[in-house]
């Protein structure tokens, strides 16, 4: 599974900057933009003035909204960041027993969908995978990228596995367990695209019906934008440096859109290459051909996680997931020294509309 230093490989476009600024941009008097930092990573809000908002200065607007999306974003990572020391999260890591341990029903919520994904995906998705990627060096610790040998990591794979989780979503309050002492979960996999989603459904809440939002490269949007034409995102091609032209161009409408890949996070030893994306059934860096893959999904959590597990299954087992699921998935994958695009029926139809 992708090691949480996720590479932001969604870029959100305008139609002025897609056309390399060709013609005049219409006005944005109607467009309210925020921007700051969330889960250790960039966030970004735009959203379409509505007729009530006529009364208000541009500037109450944005004070608004950024003091009510701040406290959404913060709740969540104070849920689910392993970073803090006090988050739920955290302190369920910490936990020595194995009873039910209380949460908020954000917690369960993504707990569910997690154990959903792995599900579907015999072990690909998995909460719990953390220190194996701590193992291979590329955990928050920034250790020294050594090759672990087979022993340690079945040791520290007796410690891992989604199947020792369980949660109570509808109980009072949601609670969630572990089977034995010692597994550490983390969420990072897929807590950003929920973000996401709250903050849209926030948005929703309060009228606004026009709307792009992104965190981390994870992005959801509703209606048009401020040029009365739907939203644009582009995918990456890979390269080094990030400095590769754009793989794919869309027109996204009332969708959300994940993307994770291993081409920018990886370290080679002894002519071989070690990416950061783990597979958790091995306990060791995949080996497969598959750069990026790109998901849309109503809920950008949902994308956010099958994004992931797709990534570890590679473009065999991964696109006949897809195709299980039925989702539109776009994968972008190594021959040779250049790349080859491979796309489900459900993608394809949503870039000829």
């Amino acid at each position: 599974m992708i090691a949480r230093r996720k590479i932001l490989i969604v870029l959100v476009l305008t139609t002025s900057i897609l056309l390399l600024q060709c013609g005049r941009q219409k006005s944005t008097t109607d467009l309210l933009e925020l921007r700051g930092r969330t889960m250790g990573t960039m966030f970004m809000v735009k959203t379409l003035k509505k007729p009530e908002d006529l009364k208000s200065t541009t500037s109450e607007l944005t004070l608004k909204l950024s003091h009510d999306i701040g406290e959404i974003l913060t709740t969540v990572n104070q849920q689910m960041s392993t970073w803090l020391k006090d988050s739920e999260i955290s302190r369920f890591n910490r936990y020595p027993e194995t009873g039910w341990f209380d949460v908020s029903s954000n917690t369960a919520l993504v707990f569910t969908e997690a154990l959903r994904v792995s599900e579907l995906s015999n072990g690909a998705f998995d909460i719990t995978v953390g220190p194996l990627v701590n193992l291979w060096g590329f955990g928050p610790a920034k250790t020294d990228r050594q090759i672990p040998g087979d022993e340690k990591i079945k040791e520290v794979m007796a410690k891992t596995g989604y199947q020792k989780l369980a949660v109570r979503p509808s109980s009072s309050p949601p609670a969630i367990k572990k089977e034995i002492p010692g597994i550490q979960c983390d969420l990072s996999a897929i807590a950003k695209g929920f973000g996401v989603d709250k903050t849209a459904e926030y948005l929703e809440s309060k009228g606004y019906m026009n709307y792009l939002v992104e965190i981390g490269g994870e992005v959801r949007v509703k209606g048009i934008n401020h040029e009365k034409r739907p939203w644009r995102v582009a995918i990456l091609a890979p390269g080094p440096g990030g400095k590769s032209p754009y793989q794919k161009v869309l027109s996204l409408k009332d969708k959300a859109m994940a993307t994770s890949g291993d081409y920018f996070n990886y370290f080679e030893k002894d002519g071989v290459r070690y990416s950061h994306t783990i597979d958790p059934t091995t306990g060791k860096p995949i080996t497969h051909k598959l750069a990026s893959v790109t998901v849309i999904h109503d809920s950008c959590m949902t994308a956010d996680a099958m994004a992931t597990a797709i990534n570890v299954l590679g473009s065999g087992k991964g696109y006949e997931l897809a195709l299980k699921e039925n989702l539109p998935v776009f994968l972008v994958i190594r021959k040779g020294d250049t790349f080859i695009e491979k796309m489900t029926p459900q993608f394809r139809r949503m870039i000829e509309k």
